[in-house]
């Protein structure tokens, strides 16, 4: 019998050739937490659709901030839950709201050893829900709504936001955004943009997390599945416009648009890994169908492997201390 010359699996043979020789690695740093915090809680409450995950208190939010600069995570993403919404979703302009001081008492407590990024989106405080104000038709004013989103910016930057990340995918918001922090002396304040973000059903277990008020569905603004194409000139227009990093939102079940947007963005690219997702690997392990740890770091090595420089996903505090242990 002839044998081939090319034997790729003697690079495989042990754990240290396999580590070698390994194409794509897994960092702490890879890592942004997306956190919810909720005003007028006393205690964590947990999330029944994301076992595990907990919309925190002002308090315990400072305690994962904590966690989440000693682990050497890349960044901490805020999303705030306000007491009281209306259809402007004033409370997320407020200085002192929910998500800004929020913002200010975490900065307060990790200052620069971890970016401290803000969602910069009306839909947690909206009484309706969506990413931004509606007309008299019911339908989401994109125009108007950018007006809100420079605002909020500006807000947050002042609160102490390293970074902006808005998420509601209205047309020309990074410019819109950009020219407000400018304008307000926030120069260095870069802007994450949810670039290409789908109107996904993976999304589920978000919603009982920020307490969606939606009505409806968010068609008319986030991508269509089926769209790949699109979700190019997405990037492009937020590029033209001004974003210092781009994402793809979900990760897994969008692979290709993730490597598609990596191979043309001269900029860093984030992929959210997002609240179905994992809800889904905590289900089937939950059931003895999966290895958990082993699939959480296999799903999250193929979205780097795709393209993304970094990662958000709930399981960034428990990737990273796996990763110390593993060392």
């Amino acid at each position: 019998m002839a044998f081939p010359a090319d034997r790729p699996r003697r690079l495989r043979r042990t754990p240290a050739l396999r580590r070698l020789v390994a194409e794509t690695r897994l960092h702490p740093a890879d890592f942004i937490l997306p956190v919810f915090v909720r005003e007028g809680l006393t205690e964590p409450a947990s999330i029944s659709s994301m076992t595990g995950v907990v919309q925190h208190t002002e308090e315990s939010l400072l305690k994962a901030a904590g966690e989440a600069a000693d682990l050497g995570l890349g960044g901490i993403m805020l999303f705030g839950i306000p007491a009281q919404r209306d259809a402007q979703g004033t409370a997320g302009l407020d200085p002192d709201g929910i998500l800004n001081r929020s913002i200010r008492s975490v900065k307060a407590t990790v200052g620069d050893a971890l970016p401290v990024m803000s969602d910069l989106c009306l839909d947690e405080f909206t009484d309706h829900g969506h990413c931004g104000v509606l007309d008299s038709h019911g339908e989401v004013d994109n125009d108007q709504t950018l007006e809100l989103y420079a605002q909020m910016g500006v807000v947050q930057a002042e609160a102490g936001a390293d970074v902006v990340a808005p998420s509601g995918m209205m047309d020309g918001q990074v410019a819109v955004i950009r020219d407000a922090l400018d304008a307000a002396g926030h120069h260095n304040v870069p802007i994450l943009a949810y670039s290409a973000k789908y109107a996904s059903a993976f999304y589920g277990p978000f919603r009982e997390a920020v307490d969606s008020q939606l009505q409806g569905d968010r068609r008319q603004y986030q991508m269509d599945a089926g769209n790949r194409t699109e979700a190019l000139k997405e990037v492009q227009l937020d590029l033209a416009e001004g974003a210092d990093m781009v994402m793809v939102k979900p990760a897994s079940a969008y692979l290709d648009i993730l490597s598609d947007v990596a191979e043309i963005s001269d900029v860093p690219v984030s992929a959210y890994q997002v609240s179905g997702e994992y809800a889904m690997i905590e289900s089937a392990a939950a059931n003895g169908w999966v290895d958990r740890k082993a699939v959480v770091l296999e799903t999250l090595t193929a979205i780097r492997r795709a393209g993304a420089t970094n990662v958000l996903t709930y399981y960034a505090a428990e990737a990273a201390r796996w990763l110390q242990e593993d060392r």
